[in-house]
């Protein structure tokens, strides 16, 4: 038979109404009570009616949050550092059930998870990676997620552009600086001598590839307008997985243009482009530098190690999880902008000499 609320004061010593307090978190219980209470609740086993207490409050203990890809480690490395955020050790009540809703990438199957985790009255989402700009989408997407909001739904978007939804609404922002890690790894290329230089974007439409794709074009521009008409035709879009990166470098190679290095859309699709380079025989970073993007934790282990720009994935996984259950508050403008930081390894090095690339 099922504990009741009742049973586990009595076993504390509390009232019904302290326990109560004490699991839906978020009200002053002293520390030593609160204690006993969750003692109490460990030792007997107590269950919370998660469906009762929703209805109640017209909310739940469950988080949703959306990939799109959890078997990518950009994603999963972000989604496991919120969902053990949103669990901290000695809040008790206060934790929340995170649910990871894979997208595969698309855009009605956001819509789609958004509807269900509204239905399940979720207490909270959190939206992360880029955001597909498709007009019809982006509608869609703003109007489902003001809704939610308007209902006392926190929303946090982390990875991704803003919404333009009231300023009252409790939706969050997390934001990286795309923009100017790729400003930063261009102008290290640059710098070392690099003025043939591939660049395999991600897939267009996305806003990741938008900013990332940005800064990289900025970097040129800055150094010498006439780069960009020189590094166009060296420019091509891709998937974010490793096969992207091998096909795309075996598409450079058979367009016959000189480079002298590559930089990838991420470091997954760096390891593709190395693999393909490998494969015909070309040195990393003796004949073409090759660089990537999130420093993902294989990136370091790879021969040689990669260079790349670092995103906090993990710092950014607390902070969508501290603000999705309000224990921190959003700042002003409620939109937060994480550093990006360039991590200079084996994999570039200065340009070979004239006639000697591939």
């Amino acid at each position: 038979m099922a504990v009741t609320l009742a049973e586990v004061a009595a076993h504390a010593g509390v009232s019904p109404a302290t326990v109560s307090r004490v699991l839906n978190g978020g009200h002053p219980v002293a520390g030593g009570t609160r204690t006993r209470v969750e003692r109490a609740v460990e030792e007997l086993g107590y269950i919370a009616n998660g469906p009762a207490r929703a209805l109640a409050a017209a909310t739940s203990d469950l988080v949703g949050v959306i990939v799109h890809d959890v078997a990518d480690s950009f994603f999963g490395i972000l989604a496991g550092s919120l969902q053990k955020a949103l669990a901290p050790a000695g809040h008790g009540g206060g934790r929340r059930l995170a649910v990871v809703c894979n997208t595969e990438g698309s855009p009605s199957a956001e819509l789609d998870y958004l509807t269900l985790l509204e239905g399940q009255r979720a207490g909270g989402v959190v939206l992360t990676g880029g955001a597909v700009e498709e007009p019809e989408h982006s509608t869609a997407l703003t109007a489902r997620i003001g809704r939610m909001a308007l209902a006392g739904t926190p929303v946090v978007l982390c990875g991704r552009p803003a919404l333009a939804v009231p300023a009252a609404l409790p939706v969050a922002t997390v934001m990286f600086d795309d923009h100017g890690g790729a400003f930063r790894l261009a102008e290290h290329l640059l710098t070392l001598g690099h003025r043939h230089i591939a660049y395999v974007a991600g897939p267009p439409g996305l806003s990741t590839t938008r900013e990332r794709l940005a800064g990289h074009t900025a970097a040129l521009r800055r150094h010498d307008p006439t780069l960009l008409d020189a590094c166009a035709p060296l420019t091509l879009h891709a998937g974010f997985e490793r096969a992207a990166g091998y096909d795309a470098a075996r598409e450079l190679l058979r367009r016959g243009r000189p480079f002298t290095a590559v930089a990838a859309a991420n470091d997954t699709v760096a390891v593709g482009v190395a693999a393909a380079l490998g494969e015909a025989g070309i040195r990393i970073p003796e004949d073409v530098s090759v660089a990537g993007f999130d420093d993902l934790p294989f990136s370091v282990d790879t021969a040689p190690a990669l260079t790349t720009v670092r995103v906090p994935l993990r710092e950014a996984g607390v902070l969508a999880a501290q603000l999705v259950t309000g224990r921190r508050p959003a700042p002003p403008g409620r939109i937060t902008t994480l550093p990006t930081e360039l991590l200079v390894r084996a994999s570039t090095g200065a340009p070979p000499r004239e006639g000697s690339r591939p």
